[in-house]
């Protein structure tokens, strides 16, 4: 082989190479998360008393496993909702209670990620629990699943009464029978709140704060939460005993879509 073919050929390899490195696809980075505006909190920083049992980070809810958007089991909360919460367990640690949180700030995708599981027809597997006289069909038209959540906004929570000394609630296997979310406390997943008539997320109308099925010490423990928060500034959602607001809202026409982690408070 002579030299000017050895160039030629060293020329049209490069040339090959050059071509295929510029014709390849460019690898997409990966979009950092948003974070929480400045004003936004870990419940923790505020009161550590208040238990947290967050409950989409954990598979024990309607979906029956944890929900997108949830990576560590935190409470996060506008920094003036939060501050009221502090307030209101002042008042109920005196009375020999605690708050317990189920959910607090509550991210796009994960309220996304509910209509998606609406939408799945085929996906019943916690219904025995949580919808066991709801068909699935009726989910939006009812109201128990929507497009859009106060949580996003940040002054909303879920929420519920712990008589001291909380003992710690058990964790749920996934797989384990389930009961229905109104039958007897002593029947139904084991939870350390006092009687409120139903669990968590219980979509029944048995849930709404003032049904007049609920009575005796069940009633009188809804109305301890009620009153202790509506005293501070939160409005109760009627159809559900454990969903408050506080008001006036910092955010009250934004949903917010960072995830639910420490990491979304860092400010660097």
């Amino acid at each position: 082989m002579t030299r000017l073919s050895t160039a030629v050929r060293g020329l049209v390899t490069t040339l090959a190479t050059l071509i295929a490195v510029t014709a390849a696809p460019t690898v997409a980075q990966a979009k950092p998360d948003p974070k929480a505006p400045r004003d936004f909190v870990a419940l923790r920083t505020v009161d550590p008393t208040i238990v947290q049992e967050m409950r989409y980070f954990t598979p024990h809810n309607f979906v029956g496993e944890r929900i997108d958007g949830y990576r560590q089991p935190v409470c996060i909360l506008t920094r003036p909702a939060a501050e009221a919460l502090h307030k209101a367990q002042k008042r109920l640690l005196r009375q020999g209670y605690t708050l317990k949180v189920y959910d607090c700030y509550r991210p796009q995708r994960a309220v996304d990620y509910f209509v998606r599981w609406a939408e799945d027809l085929d996906d019943e597997a916690m219904k025995d629990e949580f919808y066991p006289n709801v068909d699935k069909t009726r989910l939006f038209a009812d109201g128990y699943i929507a497009e859009k959540s106060g949580h996003s906004r940040g002054s909303t929570m879920d929420l519920t009464i712990v008589r001291l000394p909380a003992r710690p609630t058990r964790p749920y296997v996934p797989g384990e029978p389930l009961v229905p979310c109104y039958a007897p406390k002593a029947e139904r997943f084991p939870d350390n709140s006092v009687d409120m008539g139903t669990g968590f997320d219980c979509f029944d109308t048995l849930s709404h704060t003032l049904d007049p099925r609920i009575q005796g010490e069940q009633r009188t423990n809804r109305l301890l939460l009620k009153s202790t928060l509506e005293a501070l500034g939160f409005a109760n959602l009627t159809e559900e005993w454990w969903h408050f607001t506080f008001k006036p809202e910092a955010y009250p026409d934004t949903y917010f879509d960072f995830p639910v982690s420490w990491k979304s408070l860092s400010r660097h």
